[in-house]
């Protein structure tokens, strides 16, 4: 299942250089993960009910474009990797030409809030990656 978001480059988002500092391209990109998150009903407000944190434990990113100013961006965001207590996500960001500018893999784990160790996945994220467990085992057989 992918995940698409679109925000516009702001004026605070820029660096004495004129273009989107990097550290935005991972703002942009957790704004894409929670929007993904909310829509499965897996909002802040939920997690806290269940007393799970997400926390991202890994990053690994590829910058190949500058943004800039005004311009439009869309960020993809699929499942990549699925563990016992952790996720990859593969998200990508787009131009308003439709030219990757930057690519990254983020690993998460959700953390039990009381234990303030790792717990089990919630069913939503299970179901998320259900189709890319499916495909990886249709590949390796």
């Amino acid at each position: 299942m992918k995940h698409e978001f679109e925000l516009t480059v702001r004026s605070t988002d820029v660096d004495m250089i004129g273009h989107v500092n990097h550290a935005k391209y991972l703002e942009y990109m957790e704004w894409a993960r929670f929007e993904w998150m909310r829509g499965l009903g897996l909002t802040i407000e939920e997690m806290n009910r269940r007393r799970l944190m997400p926390v991202v434990v890994h990053v690994a990113v590829n910058y190949r474009k500058e943004l800039r100013m005004d311009e439009r961006v869309r960020v993809v965001s699929e499942p990549a990797r699925l563990g016992n207590k952790s996720v990859v996500i593969a998200q990508r960001l787009y131009n308003s030409t439709a030219e990757l500018v930057c690519e990254a893999e983020i690993t998460s784990v959700v953390i039990d809030a009381v234990k303030r160790k790792a717990a089990p996945l919630p069913p939503e994220f299970q179901e998320l990656f259900e189709t890319v467990k499916l495909t990886n085992e249709g590949l390796s057989t």
